[in-house]
């Protein structure tokens, strides 16, 4: 078993003033990262726009941001689309460039069933020799991963976990239960981190890790510790951080706004994303401002 983290961040994605891929900044927002408690980095995820990059700029993404982190953290590619033989071909490029894991996403718009769920990630975890953690959202693909199908994916060798988004804990406590052994569920809902814990799950894919990732990481290690009263603190303090981030406006949309205001470049998200309105932005902030910040700011 590759050993990935407990506390993944899914980074942004920085573009510059004209709307390209920033890609310094991405390197300098990767290693600061990991400098505030991450273990590691989801690349080309939700949160960082995956669907408005271009091929060419995911697999630049994908080796810029390994190059600079070397071997401080593991690197997780998001390369999984809704289009089976597309995903294949960014995941053996993806291996090309030195990633060390790869996020399959549950295949949205087109909704399959659970044989072609199935055969979709049989098909892609098939076509590389790297660790592949699905990724099931059906908030936003329109289609639930159940645990039968995540139980039967969970029986090939490098598909090694799953971030689970789902909310629906029964669901989880069965995938938890009844998958092979070192089959790991990461958390997809930062506010569903210490439910998952306490069922059992390994630990969280984080946005808010961005700006808390010292105090996600205390959370983790309270709660694995048998300090569950200091680990339900934590939780507590931070949930009306997580409903900010992700209620006043769709992901990245409030994390990319946080990040600029404190003075983290990362430039606006990009079309059809846009940043939010004055109102909307000085709530997110006025929350922002109730916490410690733990990430190093770039010079």
């Amino acid at each position: 078993m590759v050993e990935l983290g407990r506390l993944l961040t899914a980074m942004v994605t920085p573009f510059d003033d004209q709307g390209a891929v920033d890609y310094v900044q991405a390197k300098l927002l990767a290693r600061a990262l990991l400098d505030s408690g991450s273990d590691g980095l989801v690349i080309g995820g939700t949160t960082g726009e995956a669907p408005v990059l271009s091929h060419e700029e995911k697999l630049r993404l994908f080796a810029e941001v390994k190059v600079a982190v070397g071997g401080r953290g593991a690197v997780v590619a998001g390369t999984g689309t809704y289009n089976t033989a597309e995903s294949i071909e960014l995941s053996r490029e993806a291996e090309k460039a030195g990633v060390d894991a790869l996020l399959l996403t549950v295949p949205y718009y087109n909704r399959p069933g659970p044989e072609g769920l199935f055969r979709h990630f049989e098909a892609i975890a098939k076509s590389t020799s790297l660790p592949c953690i699905l990724y099931n959202i059906p908030g936003r693909t329109g289609t639930n991963m159940t645990e039968q199908t995540a139980l039967r994916l969970s029986r090939i060798p490098n598909i090694v976990g799953v971030k689970e988004a789902s909310g629906n804990f029964g669901q989880i406590a069965a995938i938890i239960e009844g998958a092979r052994e070192g089959f790991r569920v990461w958390s997809g809902n930062d506010g569903d981190t210490l439910p998952i814990l306490a069922l059992g799950g390994y630990g969280v894919i984080c946005v808010i890790s961005h700006l808390t990732g010292l105090q996600m990481r205390e959370l983790i290690e309270s709660f694995l510790e048998g300090r569950t009263e200091e680990a339900a603190r934590i939780h507590r303090r931070l949930l009306p951080l997580n409903n900010a981030l992700m209620t006043l406006a769709s992901n990245p949309i409030p994390i990319k706004y946080a990040l600029n205001q404190i003075g983290f470049r990362v430039g606006p998200p990009r079309l059809p994303l846009c940043e939010p309105d004055e109102a909307t932005g000085e709530k997110i902030m006025a929350e922002v401002r109730r916490h410690h910040i733990d990430l190093p700011l770039a010079v």
